[in-house]
């Protein structure tokens, strides 16, 4: 697969997922949160204000995610797949990942102690940590093995 082929699925499939991110964020969470906050009985809870900022201040981390890999998806497709600039980024998405599960994973505990949500909820919204500290460790090695071919291509580049 030519690099440029590579690069425009890749901004395709950021921008897939961008559009997935808006639709959660902007029309499951709310409605999802306020059909459980009612119960049924047609009276808001008032837990549910503070859940649905909890849960819509997750949106900044992902959002700034998206922008950076498509900035990597740029340099890619102008053939700096393995550039310092990208390690950097990878970096940061790393670290993103790490403070936006840490504190997905903290207000999840404060809503269990303060009893505003159940423990099956809980453990759904484990997955959900486990899979944010998985893509940050994803992004640490990437990051790594990208300075490192980063490195190398410099190296490269001089000896020529």
């Amino acid at each position: 697969m030519k690099q440029k082929t590579l690069a425009i699925m890749l901004m395709v499939v950021i921008i897939g997922v961008a559009i997935c991110a808006a639709i959660v964020y902007a029309y499951i969470v709310p409605h999802f949160g306020l059909e459980l906050a009612t119960s049924g009985k047609g009276v808001i809870s008032p837990k549910y204000l503070p859940w649905l900022v909890f849960t819509s201040l997750t949106a900044i981390p992902v959002a700034i995610v998206l922008i950076m890999s498509f900035i990597i998806s740029v340099n890619i497709s102008r053939n700096r797949s393995f550039c310092m600039e990208n390690a950097r980024l990878l970096a940061i998405i790393s670290i993103l990942a790490a403070v936006g599960t840490f504190y997905f994973f903290a207000g999840n505990v404060v809503f269990v102690i303060l009893k505003m949500h159940t423990g099956g909820f809980f453990v759904l919204n484990m997955l959900v940590c486990f899979a944010g500290f998985a893509m940050s460790v994803a992004a640490a090695a990437l990051s790594h093995y990208a300075r490192k071919a980063a490195a190398l291509k410099e190296q490269a580049d001089l000896t020529i």
